[in-house]
Parts: C-alpha cells; structure tokens; sequence
C-alpha cells in the first residue's frame, strides 16, 4: 500500500491520516443516518482505530492541538468500548 500511495505523491503518513479520518467519518456519518448504533462494537472499534491512526500521526506532525483532540477521542472510544463490553457480559450472567 505504501509502495503505491507513494507513486502516487502521497507518503505513509498521509495514507494513514486518510485511512483514520474515514474511519471515523464513515461511521459517525452511518450513525447519524440511523444505520449503525453507537453503542455497537463496530461503531466504537472503528472510532479506537481512527482515532489511534490519527494520535499517531499527529504526534508525528507534531500538532499539539490535533494530538489532544485525537487523544481524547481515542479515550472516549475506549471507554465506550469498555463499557458496551461490560454491558454485553452483565447482560449474559443474567
């Protein structure tokens, strides 16, 4: 993939940042048009890999802003995921 995004002028980095932000978009974009739940594991998975994807990339950009909003993102994913997992498992012992 990086072999043909670069032939292309486009670097890894900017393949990754573009791969997160779909991701993210993509599914914010199907959640607000009713076809997907944001309390689904694909939603909050979708949204912790974007978001990682695009810390990750802002930390190599250095953009201390983008860093802290992504960070934040990936924490509140993280802890939607956690708890539609808890959820699921309560949901199961009963």
């Amino acid at each position: 993939m990086a072999v043909a995004a670069a032939s292309h002028g486009l670097d890894a980095i900017q393949a990754v940042s573009l791969l997160g932000a779909s991701m993210q978009l993509l599914v914010y974009a199907l959640m607000q048009l009713g076809r997907l739940s944001a309390r689904s594991l694909s939603y909050q998975l979708a949204n912790l890999v974007g978001s990682l994807l695009m810390t990750v990339v802002a930390t190599v950009n250095r953009e201390y802003g983008f860093i802290l909003m992504e960070a934040v993102w990936c924490l509140t994913s993280l802890y939607g995921l956690l708890r539609l997992c808890r959820d699921r498992r309560s949901r199961r012992r009963a």
